[in-house]
């Protein structure tokens, strides 16, 4: 860079070789280390040259670039202009799969010709043999009349390129042909491409940032330059989803001798040997993990990327074989937020295996005595209850709210809540319980499906109306009102929204707290803003008597 004062590379060189360090960028409050590079933005000094009439010094030091850029382009020395690189993009792949690249070499020249487009799509040969040729050669180089081709515009012979495209090639590009998977004529219709693009949410880990969704996004902009597609940019939101961490690992710590050596000892821990104690052999003091045995002794707890090489890898088909599909798929989400990255836990999906038990009880009934399950439901054909109501619209309004940002978890907690009411209700309106199923739905397809026909319905779920909360039954029936005496706060009652003043007094003056206030006493005034607060003033002068 020749910045010695601004790089700490150049720094490093110059302070070695005692070259002059000139600083043109000061500090805004002028303070500058003379041993460190000085690598922020600051004012500009020692930066003017009469030669060329050009002077920045005092100009901050974003500014000045714009002014140098300027007077670079007024003077003809060249041009503004940005440039875009896509790093570390290793596009050929040694291998047989892939898409192979439309472009053919001269064999006289060695001139690379891209196809025709009426010679495309170029598709791979048909390969019995593909392993490595073990001279380093793509496997492609086996297929010798594939390889063998001629440039149709000069009929000179040629080669095909025998190295392929990586998989990013065609996954860069597939929410395309999602929007019109059948079109043989074009990559995407426009009239779909308009409707349904761009994608609304993109969901990904944060790997992907720098690998699938940059690419994509280098790929849209080529498409939306040629006019393929009417967007610049293909994803509408990102989401990185958090990481499913292993089960927490126990760690304790033993010195040379065999001893014990707690975690927060003073004692260097990495001259100690490391040793595994599983959970039933540790309890939870405070914030902290220590042995059972000995309390005095603490432990590492921490919880580590799933890995063979650790040995903390969770089988999800032992899950679904232990718990169903359901539970599994429930208990992630129940787990913590979607962008959060959170601990397994076997225990947790004991407790969301639990409440789907739980749910299906409550609408299909106990168990037989045989542990069967009798045909249809508890559900029956009755108008629900205003309270039932009210219930089931706090629930879809939750739940639907939740879905919208993604917080699955807090969605999950409101359908738990709902099952805990329905309990205690005496029937089980067939209204309510259908629109419960269809909510559940999305979070447990397989039982919501199986409620659904046990329910009388002969169509799948998955073409119902998702259901949509109503206002009338969010508002609170009952609301606990202050009741102020001359102006200071003496107690709350609990009241109808509705409740007319007269009401409210009368529940205020019959109320025990607030009785000893009123009793024998002259109201002056009542103040009543329904809904919000009660305020009785008091003659003071025959209070005080």
């Amino acid at each position: 860079m020749a910045v010695p004062a601004h790089d700490s590379r150049d720094h490093e060189f110059a302070l070695k070789y005692e070259l002059p360090i000139i600083k043109v960028v000061s500090p805004p409050n002028g303070n500058c280390d003379s041993e460190e590079a000085y690598a922020d933005y600051g004012i500009m000094i020692n930066s003017s040259s009469s030669s060329s009439g050009l002077n920045i010094n005092g100009m901050l030091s974003q500014d000045a670039a714009l002014e140098v850029t300027a007077w670079v382009e007024s003077n003809g020395f060249g041009k503004k202009k940005v440039n875009y690189k896509l790093r570390d993009w290793l596009f050929a792949r040694q291998r047989y799969w892939g898409e192979p690249f439309p472009v053919i070499y001269l064999d006289d020249t060695n001139e690379m010709v891209p196809l025709t487009e009426n010679q495309l799509p170029l598709t791979l040969p048909e390969l019995d043999d593909f392993t490595p040729t073990g001279t380093g050669e793509p496997p492609l180089t086996k297929a010798a009349d594939w390889v063998r081709t001629t440039d149709l515009l000069t009929g000179k012979p040629a080669r095909r390129e025998t190295s392929t495209m990586p998989q990013w090639a065609g996954s860069c590009w597939y929410y395309l042909r999602f929007m019109d998977p059948k079109n043989s004529s074009t990559l995407v219709d426009k009239a779909k491409e308009s409707y349904w693009g761009p994608v609304d949410i993109y969901v990904g880990g944060a790997e992907h940032s720098v690998l699938h969704l940059l690419y994509a996004r280098f790929w849209h902009k080529v498409l939306y330059d040629i006019g393929v597609v009417s967007t610049k940019e293909p994803f509408k939101c990102l989401i990185n989803q958090g990481l499913i961490l292993g089960e927490v690992e126990y760690t304790a710590y033993r010195d040379n001798e065999g001893k014990w050596v707690s975690a927060d000892s003073d004692s260097s821990l990495s001259d100690c040997i490391q040793e595994k104690v599983p959970a039933d052999k540790i309890t939870k003091v405070g914030d902290h993990y220590v042995l059972k045995d000995d309390p005095k002794i603490r432990l590492n707890a921490r919880a580590y990327k799933m890995s063979k090489s650790r040995g903390n890898v969770i089988n999800p088909d032992d899950v679904v074989s232990e718990y169903g599909a359901d539970s599994l798929r429930l208990y992630e989400m129940f787990m913590g937020p979607l962008r959060d990255s959170k601990t397994w836990s076997t225990g947790g999906i004991e407790g969301v295996h639990r409440f789907l038990g739980r749910t299906w009880r409550l609408v299909v009934g106990a168990p037989l005595p045989d542990g069967s399950y009798k045909d249809g439901t508890m559900a029956i054909d009755v108008e629900p209850t205003f309270e039932q109501l009210r219930v089931l619209h706090k629930c879809i309004a939750r739940v639907s709210e939740e879905i919208q940002e993604t917080r699955f978890n807090t969605a999950i907690s409101a359908m738990m809540e709902f099952v805990n009411a329905a309990y205690k209700w005496d029937t089980q309106p067939k209204f309510v319980i259908d629109s419960f199923v269809l909510l559940l739905a999305p979070f447990a397809p397989h039982l919501a499906e199986e409620l659904w026909f046990r329910l009388g319905h002969s169509q799948s779920l998955a073409h119902e109306q998702f259901p949509e909360a109503k206002n009338e039954y969010l508002k609170e029936s009952e609301i606990v009102l202050p009741v102020q005496i001359n102006g200071k706060t003496r107690g709350t009652i609990l009241v109808d929204r509705e409740c007319s003043e007269d009401d409210v007094f009368q529940i205020a003056a019959s109320d025990e707290r607030l009785s000893k206030y009123l009793d024998g006493k002259t109201i002056r005034k009542r103040i009543y803003v329904p809904g919000r607060i009660l305020n009785v003033i008091l003659d003071q002068q025959k209070a005080r008597r």
